[in-house]
């Protein structure tokens, strides 16, 4: 594909990028200033070939880059304050001429999408196979850079449904007119790389490599490739073998007893304790070192504790978390909408600020008029949410003042344990082992400090609990885009107006509360997939465009 020309690997532009690349010196994001080398010196250096290991790492797309990609944003999650891009797409309008935040394949310069990811583990393959450096290192090294391909084609298929399989560098000579593999084709592919590079990493590193692909860690990813191939959207005819090996896949991460359930929900997200008995894969950052401005604090807080409010979640997952008789409160009797907060599953306190939380020593405020994390607020109001309420899931609240150089850099949770119980809870109750089913979700609800009660249903009733659970367990963390895709639920979740909370408080002090409409939003069939970009199809006759796009 002609996009990828632009990253021959021709030996100036590779000693370019060493020049710039981040060394493995304390940690995977240290840095150190690299002098130019010879492309051949490069891949006979272990030092060298760890550094281009380590930028492969940083190119790959990740949850945290705001600027760009919000994916909780395009899902029944949250919204972007004040983004018309996001609006288009959540109206179904998405265009192969303008992708924006789903731009997935080419990217920007500052957040490339896979395929760059893809063409640096390209070039390790290719010029690594000779090198004489330690065979241990080198078969460590190439089980990474093995699993971070199949992951980033993985990616892509999710999003696009098949692509062009490109394995090796390009050269000048080569025909980039590539038609696109089938997902079936992609996914075969990603599974024999996984294979392989589980058979080639560790169980574990030390400290100073956080954030490497482990064993385990490409056990999970194929476990949720499987998952995803064996859900409806991809698996139409409901083929039990699919979901037998998705079970298979799941119970082999669990298998491994290397992950537990961290008993604090709330913490486990934060920068403090995010390198915990729960996460399997992470991506660390370290702004004060490697200047990537994640500064969550900064994105994440009210108005009124001078954070910018950029993601504000929406009444439509605020409704999903259950009260604590375990029903949600639509079906409890006892739930009172105008005490809307109190009794709640603790991972609703944990994930989101609403009116009335208690935050750095004082109550949040959404309250009109005159509320301090509103539109009225004394503190740049423009920044205020539009929805009611703010996101918690991540910050640091001993974190004061916030900016880009005062934040608490969590890592970004590419896979952790909770999601491979909830994936063989899943796999199990279509392969008719509902017992199973609900006994792995069980585990999730009966985390401590979480202690919901056990989920009892059976038949449909038990796959829209396990549905829930997924959303409100792994809310924020890039899931529910592709899960109610997969279920091919999207057409029921978000073809309904998102919503928001309107807070009245009268002089006596009293509030009274009601959901409106923030915006519409619609869903249609062709938005199952991303349209490939129209300068792909353009540069590239061969490829052919996803349906509802031509």
């Amino acid at each position: 594909m002609k996009y990828i020309q632009r990253y021959i690997p021709k030996a100036a532009i590779l000693l370019l990028a060493l020049h710039l690349l981040a060394a493995c010196n304390n940690n995977l994001l240290d840095t150190r200033p690299l002098n130019k080398f010879s492309d051949k010196v490069v891949w006979q250096d272990a030092a060298l070939i760890e550094t281009f290991i380590n930028n492969t790492y940083r190119v790959m797309p990740h949850g945290f880059q705001f600027n760009s990609r919000r994916l909780f944003c395009l899902s029944d999650e949250s919204k972007p304050r004040g983004s018309a891009s996001y609006s288009v797409i959540n109206a179904g309008n998405i265009s192969p001429s303008a992708l924006g935040p789903l731009d997935y394949w080419v990217g920007t310069s500052a957040d490339p999408g896979y395929y760059k990811c893809i063409t640096q583990c390209n070039l390790f393959l290719a010029n690594t196979a000779s090198s004489p450096i330690d065979s241990a290192v080198k078969k460590r090294m190439t089980g990474e850079v093995k699993a971070l391909r199949a992951y980033a084609y993985f990616g892509l298929i999710s999003f696009f449904g098949g692509v062009p399989l490109i394995t090796t560098p390009f050269s000048l000579d080569d025909d980039f007119n590539l038609p696109r593999n089938s997902y079936d084709e992609c996914l075969n592919f990603v599974l024999t790389e996984l294979d392989e590079a589980i058979s080639m990493l560790p169980l574990e590193y030390d400290a100073k490599n956080q954030g490497r692909l482990t064993k385990g860690a490409a056990m999970a990813i194929k476990a949720r490739a499987l998952l995803y191939a064996a859900s409806p959207l991809n698996n139409p005819e409901n083929n039990r073998e699919k979901w037998q090996k998705a079970a298979d896949a799941a119970k082999a991460v669990i298998d491994l007893r290397e992950y537990q359930l961290y008993p604090n929900y709330k913490d486990m997200f934060t920068a403090a304790h995010a390198y915990n008995s729960e996460m399997i894969w992470v991506r660390p950052f370290n702004h004060a070192v490697d200047q990537e401005n994640v500064g969550i604090e900064l994105r994440f807080y009210p108005n009124g504790f001078n954070g910018f409010g950029q993601i504000d979640p929406l009444q439509n997952l605020v409704d999903q978390y259950e009260t604590l008789n375990g029903k949600l409160p639509a079906e409890d009797p006892a739930y009172n909408p105008q005490q809307p907060y109190i009794n709640r599953d603790p991972r609703f306190y944990a994930t989101i600020l609403y009116d009335g939380a208690p935050f750095k020593g004082r109550e949040i405020e959404t309250f009109l008029p005159g509320g301090k994390d509103s539109k009225e607020g004394p503190l740049s109001p423009w920044n205020a949410s539009e929805t009611g309420y703010y996101p918690r899931k991540y910050i640091d609240e001993s974190v004061t003042d916030p900016n880009y150089n005062n934040a608490s850099d969590p890592p970004w949770p590419f896979f952790r344990y909770a999601e491979v119980l909830l994936n063989y809870a899943e796999a199990s109750f279509f392969l008719g082992r509902e017992d199973v089913c609900r006994e792995y979700i069980n585990q999730v609800r009966s985390r401590p400090g979480v202690n919901m009660p056990p989920v009892t249903e059976s038949g449909d009733a038990l796959l829209k609990r396990l549905q829930n659970e997924r959303f409100i367990e792994l809310a924020f963390e890039a899931h529910r885009y592709f899960d109610v895709r997969r279920w091919k639920i999207a057409p029921q979740v978000l073809n309904v107006p998102a919503k928001g909370i309107s807070i009245r408080k009268d002089a006596g002090g009293n509030k009274t509360y009601s959901v409106f409409t923030v915006e519409e939003r619609h869903f249609y069939d062709k938005n199952y997939l991303v349209p490939i970009p129209q300068a792909e199809i353009e540069k590239d006759p061969a490829l052919v465009q996803n349906p509802g796009y031509q």
